[in-house]
């Protein structure tokens, strides 16, 4: 019974669910139709049109993009066009020149030919007291040694010119346009080398070309005042500094093309540029009463046991001209680096180098022009010209002047040399001849500070000579406004010029 009540009820489920699904299916059909009906009382949509809008608003944005992208590309590319002209005028015109020099560096290769320095002659035009002789410089040119030649050409240049093999080398395995291996060299040496290269097949890398050496042929004469040349013939000292100018000439040079290696290139030839030699010079220098003045001062100096050593100075009275100026000690001019007395040759290795500059300094120097001294009663002449030029006193006239041993100036008392005997009456000649002080003492104060100070600037003592030598050092005396007539007095009888 139970099972027949359960069909039942299952039975009628399925119908209600079949009643269900029906009107569910038929509520479907009637919302689609109302949709249907919805869609065509709308107007139907016309596809060609569409697509033709479309299409036309696609072309106007890509003709816009387009024509911005065309700007942008012509913005950048004139900004580059504006930035590379920049850069090329600026090569142009400002590194022009410094490239242009670099170029031709690395383009060429130029060994310089030196010129002979001017003669330098005494007044005679005849005797020579400097000369340039011919000798010869080698240097090489790397990059144009072949590698398994450097060794033995290194080897070759140590032994001909006693060189350091290591250093030769070294110079010889640069990767350098050009390295000296010796400067002024003879023309023997030289030719040592030329046979080794023949015989060897050297021809290329080795370069021997004409160079100058300075020659003085007196040695030590007038060395303070002729002065040497160094290495590369530049004046250093003396006359050789002063006109190096006129001495030295212009250099020559010869030019050759080398490749990108920096070899030379055989096809083209060498450009010889000749150098000019410099201009003689003749000095007021008498070579004969140079000499003469050296050989006695050097006696006088010896004898006397003169430390400092001494000057001496000829002139010609009537011109100013300088026929001789010696120095002792001096030093020879062929070897202007090595110690010039025996004490300093018994102590050179042991000094410091800052010493021995100094000593060399010392060993040059041309005191006779560079330092000051005290011309003493000798000034009295200066003092006695000015007192005869402004007619305030006479040569001759007896008892114009009286010695008492001793005058009085400004409250001191200046004594003369000879105050234990007097010289009493006496003229300017007497009082010269005697150097009496206290008679130019009396004439400086007649004449006056500004007076006296007007002569000696006529004579030349408040200015330098302007001598053609160099380090002229200028004369001590106190300005103008600050001689009082003490000062007045002491320059009256000597000075220190």
């Amino acid at each position: 019974m139970e099972n027949r009540k359960l069909e039942k009820s299952r039975k009628k489920k399925t119908e209600k669910q079949k009643v269900k699904n029906r009107i569910e299916k038929e509520l479907k059909k009637q919302d689609t139709s109302k949709e249907i009906r919805k869609l065509k009382n709308k107007k139907p949509i016309n596809f060609k049109k569409l697509n033709k809008k479309n299409m036309n608003i696609s072309e106007t944005i890509g003709a816009i993009s387009k024509k911005k992208r065309m700007k942008w590309e012509m913005i950048i590319a004139l900004t580059l066009l504006f930035a590379l002209t920049g850069r090329i005028g600026f090569i142009q015109f400002v590194q022009g020149s410094e490239l242009q020099s670099m170029a031709y560096m690395q383009q060429t290769l130029d060994r310089n030919i030196n010129p002979k320095r001017g003669t330098i002659y005494d007044s005679t035009g005849k005797t020579v007291l400097a000369v340039s002789s011919t000798v010869e410089t080698v240097t090489v040119t790397p990059t144009n040694i072949k590698k398994e030649n450097k060794e033995k050409i290194a080897r070759a240049l140590s032994d001909i010119f006693s060189l350091n093999y290591e250093t030769v080398l070294k110079k010889v395995s640069k990767r350098s346009s050009i390295e000296t291996i010796v400067k002024k060299v003879e023309k023997a040496k030289a030719d040592e080398l030329r046979i080794w290269m023949q015989n060897n097949n050297i021809t290329n890398g080795i370069n021997i070309d004409e160079d100058t050496k300075r020659f003085y042929p007196f040695n030590n004469l007038a060395s303070q005042i002729i002065g040497f040349c160094g290495s590369d013939n530049q004046g250093l000292d003396g006359i050789e500094a002063l006109y190096d100018e006129t001495l030295k000439g212009e250099k020559g040079k010869i030019t050759k093309l080398r490749d990108a290696k920096g070899g030379d290139i055989e096809e083209t030839s060498e450009e010889y540029i000749e150098a000019i030699d410099g201009d003689d010079l003749i000095l007021t220098i008498d070579s004969t009463i140079q000499g003469i003045a050296e050989k006695y001062l050097k006696e006088a100096c010896i004898d006397n046991v003169c430390t400092d050593g001494g000057n001496i100075i000829i002139m010609n009275p009537q011109t100013g001209d300088i026929l001789g100026l010696a120095g002792y000690p001096n030093y020879n001019l062929n070897d202007p680096y090595s110690p010039n007395t025996e004490e300093l040759k018994a102590t050179w290795d042991t000094l410091a180098q800052s010493d021995k500059t100094k000593n060399l300094q010392a060993m040059w120097r041309n005191k006779a022009i560079s330092d000051t001294y005290e011309p003493g009663s000798t000034f009295k002449l200066v003092t006695a010209s000015a007192a005869l030029e402004e007619k305030i006193a006479e040569v001759d006239k007896e008892g114009e002047f009286c010695c008492t041993g001793s005058i009085e100036v400004a409250g001191v008392r200046m004594k003369c040399w000879r105050y234990y005997r007097p010289h009493g009456s006496q003229s300017l000649r007497n009082g010269l001849m005697n150097s009496c002080n206290p008679v130019f003492i009396g004439l400086g104060q007649k004449l006056g500070v500004h007076k006296y100070y007007e002569y000696l600037n006529k004579f030349g003592y408040l200015r330098r000579t302007g001598i053609d030598l160099p380090g002229e050092a200028g004369s001590i005396f106190l300005k103008e406004e600050k001689v009082g007539p003490v000062e007045l007095r002491n320059n009256c009888i000597w000075a220190k010029i």
